[in-house]
């Protein structure tokens, strides 16, 4: 673990500015042969990263590869690319201007800071960390303390493969991120909850420093009567359960027609079952609560409606089962967080107008999930409510898609990322415009008399 005294921080800062202002990161080539170096790094200690993944939140290894492994992707996506996406971009003038020939370049921001989560704290600090490096920037990055092991050997790997100069790993609580905060960045990219959020946010305004913020909120999903059932309830049940319900874009709570709700329930549970089996605190594919704080908070959300199936706890392996709960209030607390756990609570519509009101009468949601096959229905919900992204009968999957934009918008989030846009929020769009020197008509030259009609002419 490094030392993080602000003296250190500062130093750290100071000889990333130097390194940058050498140029080295803008060559294309470096960037990728960094691109290979991180894949290379993560490929030579997986099972390191398994093990640390499994003491910080006990992911089944299946759900390890899917979901925090699957990171290569997304570099060799951006090796794939990246010579495409750095050549600068032609852009058409008018008439008036045909003289000139304009293009847009996109450079590096300098010196970037990532602060990760903790519940998938190895693919979102490395996700980000493939945007910088293609952008051809220098990273501070701070990863979660609650995910200890995996925040050990992302600085074990990082500073085995990468000059502190260039990446550097900062561990540390939350005295760390404050300090880190106090420092001037270039871009600060931070996922995590509302709250810090806004902490991150007020701290970058001092320096005027942009951000990103991948955050989070109540997912809803709606189910309709028009679906295949079978398939429907696997992609919930696949989607909710995934990591013991620690995922911001699972889906936090059901909407469901009236007229299918009962076989809804009753093949949910029977899905649980076969996902999990009778004792799910006996299964190896079943994960566990981060820690004791978020395991309290859950706990008390079970006290909400009526309990369908699961609601087992045990403190002392922060062990919550997969659980369904009825008859709940939409203003009862469960209601009114992100739930970030293992239960999910069902509500009944009756009318389709009902649950999008109930949608709109909330803070935006990261991502919004529709299960239906009526392309009407479809087609109006995608117009009629706002969320970060929508996935249509399907759940979680839209995360793994590199060229699709991720992010949120009011509440949950703000800016994307993944594939080329995680290029463009380390980038800065440089405007270049050049004129010929072949011809130099004097229209805009004082003295400007007798020229006005012409420029109203042209204005016009």
């Amino acid at each position: 673990m490094i030392n993080t005294e602000l003296s250190n921080i500062t130093e750290i800062l100071l000889n990333q500015r130097k390194f940058f202002q050498t140029g080295k990161t803008k060559d294309v080539d470096f960037r990728i042969e960094q691109l290979k170096t991180l894949k290379q790094a993560i490929l030579e200690h997986e099972q390191a990263i398994i093990q640390a993944l499994q003491a910080d939140l006990r992911k089944p290894e299946f759900e390890i590869y899917i979901t925090e492994l699957s990171i290569i992707k997304e570099v060799d996506y951006a090796i794939k690319h990246l010579k495409t996406w750095i050549k600068p971009k032609k852009v058409a003038v008018s008439w008036e201007f045909f003289s000139y020939s304009a293009r847009i370049h996109s450079e590096p921001l300098g010196v970037v800071l990532i602060i990760g989560p903790w519940n998938y704290p190895f693919n979102l600090i490395i996700s980000p960390l493939v945007g910088a490096i293609a952008a051809g920037n220098c990273t501070v990055i701070k990863p979660s303390e609650l995910a200890p092991h995996t925040s050990h050997i992302l600085a074990e790997i990082l500073a085995k493969y990468f000059d502190l100069d260039y990446i550097a790993v900062l561990e540390g609580g939350v005295e760390t991120s404050q300090k880190l905060l106090i420092e001037k960045f270039d871009h600060i990219f931070f996922t995590g909850g509302t709250a810090v959020g806004k902490v991150v946010m007020a701290a970058a305004a001092k320096h005027l420093t942009p951000v990103t913020l991948e955050l989070g909120g109540k997912s809803p999903c709606i189910v309709d009567t028009n679906i295949n059932l079978e398939h429907t309830i696997r992609r919930i049940t696949w989607g909710k359960f995934l990591n013991a319900g620690q995922t911001c874009i699972a889906p936090d709570y059901l909407l469901v027609d009236k007229k299918i709700k009962k076989d809804l329930v009753d093949g949910l549970q029977k899905c649980l079952k076969e996902f999990y089996g009778g004792q799910p605190d006996k299964s190896p594919d079943y994960a566990r609560i981060i820690n004791q704080k978020h395991f309290d908070r859950l706990v008390n959300f079970l006290k909400d409606g009526e309990i369908i199936i699961g609601g087992e706890t045990k403190s002392s392996e922060r062990y919550i089962a997969p659980t369904l709960i009825d008859n709940v209030s939409l203003v009862d607390p469960i209601m009114q967080e992100e739930i970030f756990g293992p239960l999910l609570p069902i509500i009944e519509y009756t009318n389709i107008a009902e649950a999008i009101a109930w949608i709109n009468s909330q803070p935006k949601p990261l991502a919004l999930y529709l299960f239906s096959q009526n392309k009407n229905l479809q087609k109006r919900v995608l117009q009629e409510t706002s969320s970060g992204g929508v996935c249509i009968n399907d759940t979680l999957m839209q995360f793994g898609i590199s060229s699709l934009p991720f992010g949120g918008v009011g509440d949950s989030g703000i800016g994307n990322y993944h594939g080329k846009t995680s290029f463009d929020i380390f980038s800065h769009d440089k405007s270049v415009l050049q004129n010929s020197l072949w011809l130099d008509l004097k229209w805009r030259y004082a003295p400007y008399k007798g020229k006005l009609p012409l420029i109203k002419k042209l204005l016009g």
